[in-house]
């Protein structure tokens, strides 16, 4: 009976669920779906007395914990899930970026999504589960071009590195 949820679960499945939990979570409690919000957060709880504007002593951390909750929570859900409701649990990266130019590869490929998260105000989650679904114009353009990067990174520049 419990062998369904050992598998991976089909998008049609998975998609949905992500979909109804933005007006889910926007119903019960007010708040936007988004990730990239919780380094700011983190950032101001490990320097309280910063300068810099964006991690000013004005901005209330406390206000936004339920985010950092949720981060937690995914990060909780994702160990729960690959080891122990999982046949087969996953590597934590493939042999392919296990080699020195593998590592340079995330590495860069951190800093400029870092980089991105920022210029464009939210990342792929916040942007594309949460604006599409407030039909935010602005979310609309950075999803498409979440989309152009990943379709050039994936036919132009992984195979520059074999991977």
């Amino acid at each position: 009976m419990l062998e369904w949820i050992l598998e991976p679960w089909p998008w049609y499945v998975t998609g949905p669920l992500i979909g109804l939990s933005v007006p889910l979570l926007l119903l019960l409690t007010g708040k936007n779906l988004g990730i990239s919000a919780s380094l700011r957060h983190i950032g101001a709880i490990c320097a309280p007395r910063s300068k810099l504007p964006y991690l000013s002593k004005d901005y209330n951390w406390r206000n936004h914990i339920w985010n950092l909750i949720f981060v937690l929570g995914i990060i909780i859900g994702g160990f729960i899930g690959n080891f122990i409701l999982s046949a087969e649990p996953a590597a934590f990266l493939p042999t392919s970026y296990q080699s020195l130019g593998g590592i340079a590869l995330l590495f860069s490929g951190g800093i400029l999504i870092g980089f991105g998260t920022r210029y464009a105000d939210g990342c792929t989650s916040g942007h594309t589960i949460m604006g599409l679904s407030a039909l935010n114009w602005p979310s609309l353009v950075a999803s498409i071009f979440f989309f152009v990067g990943g379709i050039i990174s994936t036919w132009l520049i992984l195979p520059l590195f074999g991977l």
